[in-house]
């Protein structure tokens, strides 16, 4: 059945509340969701959680100035034992869990298991070194863990709220300026600006859009709203990427492979995507290869 539900734009969108020396992100998640869900039948702990995790990715890498793509890892020995989301400086959203049991808790504990770990990465498209954050998982939600690495990695306060349903994912970040970025100080205002975003429930955060959101929490405050941009789901994965994969194997790998099993199905774990070589193919891919020539005799030897 098709929702009916009106469903907001998928847009990101920074925010000041000037008056508490915070800075916030908005970030809304709608088609991106129903296309990163679309693919895979997540079972509804498992979705809620990869769904919070899309909306940490997304809020994270709006915080960055970076040129490339922010990865976002859990890893575990729990019902769900690994949830990736990648998110590249310009909005583009992808991501996917694996579980071995549906959880029946909701803690963290019982979703991931003992020892699980966050990761978070940056890769740059040139230029800058690579990061990698490593922390233990730890407190009862995904939000909980993001905000105790922030606070021990890069010592900033954070407060992270999500919301996720069928049909959208949404949340909000806020973060006290650092000392150098205040104009003038407030003891409170941090602490201020998060009891009025507790304020805010599920069903709050999923419909309204951010700007009704902070007028009913902060219209007391000094605010200030940035232009919208926009997010999607896109995968990386291309037919070109599969083509370097089966040269990077080998003539004679794949023709084994062929032989035993006609056809050779590449599938992208984050979007599904099936990309398939039959002998047709193949000859055409590596006969078109400076240092190839398959004599279609399957002896793949290079030559």
């Amino acid at each position: 059945m098709v929702s009916t539900v009106a469903l907001k734009s998928d847009t990101r969108q920074r925010f000041l509340l000037e008056s508490c020396d915070v800075r916030g992100q908005y970030i809304s998640l709608n088609k991106t969701w129903l296309d990163a869900c679309s693919r895979v039948d997540y079972p509804a702990p498992v979705a809620k959680v990869l769904g919070e995790a899309f909306v940490a990715a997304g809020l994270l890498a709006a915080t960055i100035k970076f040129d490339g793509k922010l990865t976002l890892q859990v890893r575990g020995s729990g019902d769900v034992h690994l949830l990736v989301v990648q998110v590249t400086h310009d909005g583009n959203m992808r991501g996917l869990a694996r579980w071995k049991a549906i959880p029946e808790q909701t803690s963290l504990l019982e979703v991931f298991g003992q020892g699980a770990q966050l990761t978070i990465a940056i890769e740059a498209t040139e230029g800058a070194e690579p990061y990698q954050g490593i922390v233990a998982l730890e407190g009862e939600s995904l939000s909980d863990a993001i905000r105790q690495y922030f606070e021990t990695s890069e010592q900033l306060k954070t407060h992270l709220q999500f919301a996720v349903s069928e049909h959208s994912a949404c949340g909000i970040l806020l973060q006290a300026l650092p000392v150098d970025g205040r104009t003038e100080e407030d003891e409170d205002g941090f602490n201020r600006a998060v009891a009025l975003a507790e304020s805010f429930n599920a069903q709050e955060l999923l419909e309204k859009d951010l700007e009704r959101l902070l007028h009913l929490a902060y219209h007391q405050e000094q605010v200030r709203v940035f232009d919208a941009e926009s997010v999607a789901f896109l995968c990386s994965c291309n037919r070109e990427r599969i083509d370097g994969l089966l040269l990077g194997m080998g003539l004679k790998e794949v023709n084994d492979i062929l032989q035993e099993q006609k056809q050779i199905e590449v599938t992208c774990e984050f979007c599904d995507e099936a990309y398939r070589y039959d002998r047709v193919d193949v000859d055409a891919l590596f006969n078109a290869t400076p240092g190839y020539e398959n004599t279609n005799d399957d002896s793949g030897v290079a030559h």
